[in-house]
């Protein structure tokens, strides 16, 4: 008789890429494995129809390899839409390592990774994200050319965070510009929960315009630097959704959004770099609308970074990278007047606009 752990295995066994709820019609997915450097890895490339896929490589503990791969899939999918609002010619891709990056990740498993992404021959290029660094790219650039992120002194742009912060904090203006009428910061109540590269200098563009931050962080250490340097508050509360801020920024890892958190949600607009906020899209997208709470989508404030990146394979420029981002802030008003116009969600709104370019540029290469 088959037991129900035998059961359970065989059912994981259907369909493990293609019958997982996050995959949305991917091009492709690869896993990357060797023995000698203990490297275990997924790539995944969503589309291609704008460009070459260009999404960074998170490197994270993760409890088991489905939670990779679903976060692969989900990240992915995500860097399609991030560079079709944004007005880039990439598609989205999207790899992750399993392991903790600050003992399992060595120089010798970069390299054999960067030597994975050189066999897809420019389909994925690769950037830094959670758990890699500027180091770690400039030795995948030893063996491929296919990364961006590089170190400055070899001709690249450096660490993408303090682009992506701008772009969050002009995402967050626009919202606030859209709710409040104004898009002054000065003595609104901000919430950044997440206080890694992206955090740091988004805090300290909140602070110099007078906002009265508080800070939230898994790291006690990191959070007790970044309140002295700053002067940021701690929160101190039992629960950080149901907290009376203006202004709630996840700068963390995504999915704060959740069945358990979205009817809690006191602040008056939702604005931060983490990806995939929304658990749901849909469900929770709309429980936003309705209680009239201005979610600014993920994946078009946090798109500095890859706008960032960008520069670097067009020809780097800092100025034109830096314009491009402070245009989140318009993108973002339209996306909020669109989303009102039509009677849908921001996410909604933003995904039909990427979407679009993405099919309008389909139909073009038909013909």
């Amino acid at each position: 008789m088959i037991t129900e752990v035998a059961k359970a295995s065989e059912l994981h066994k259907i369909d493990p890429v293609f019958g997982q709820l996050s995959f949305d019609n991917h091009e492709q997915i690869v896993f990357c494995n060797d023995k000698d450097t203990g490297l275990k890895a997924i790539i995944g490339i969503h589309n291609t129809v704008l460009g070459p896929a260009l999404g960074g490589t998170r490197m994270w503990k993760y409890t088991n390899e489905w939670e990779a791969l679903n976060d692969v899939l989900r990240l992915s999918r995500g860097m399609t839409f991030k560079s079709a609002i944004s007005g880039l010619n990439l598609g989205g891709g999207k790899a992750v390592i399993i392991g903790d990056s600050k003992v399992d990740k060595t120089p010798e498993m970069m390299i054999k990774f960067g030597e994975f992404i050189n066999s897809l021959s420019g389909k994925y290029i690769t950037a830094e994200d959670v758990g890699t660094t500027t180091p770690d790219m400039d030795l995948i650039r030893d063996v491929t050319p296919y990364v961006t992120g590089i170190s400055q002194s070899r001709g690249g742009s450096g660490n993408p965070s303090p682009v992506t912060a701008f772009g969050v904090y002009m995402g967050m203006k626009a919202a606030a510009k859209y709710q409040f009428g104004s898009d002054n910061l000065e003595g609104k109540k901000i919430l950044v929960q997440g206080t890694g590269n992206v955090g740091e200098t988004l805090i300290d563009h909140l602070t110099k315009e007078g906002a009265l931050v508080q800070i939230t962080d898994i790291n006690e250490a990191r959070l007790k630097e970044i309140s002295q340097k700053y002067g940021a508050q701690i929160f101190t509360g039992e629960d950080v959704y149901s907290a009376p801020v203006d202004i709630y920024a996840p700068c963390a890892l995504g999915a704060t959004i959740n069945d358990a958190t979205v009817n809690k949600i006191q602040a008056k607009i939702i604005a931060g770099a983490a990806n995939n906020q929304l658990a749901n899209e849909e469900i929770h997208g709309k429980i936003l609308k309705d209680r009239g709470i201005a979610y600014a989508p993920d994946f078009l404030i946090n798109a500095g970074g890859i706008i960032n990146v960008y520069a670097e394979i067009v020809g780097y420029d800092s100025a034109e990278a830096l314009r491009r981002t402070e245009n989140i802030y318009n993108t973002t008003l339209e996306i909020f007047n669109f989303a009102e116009t039509n009677s849908i969600t921001t996410h909604q709104a933003a995904l039909s606009i990427a979407q679009k370019r993405i099919d309008d540029r389909k139909k073009e290469n038909a013909k």
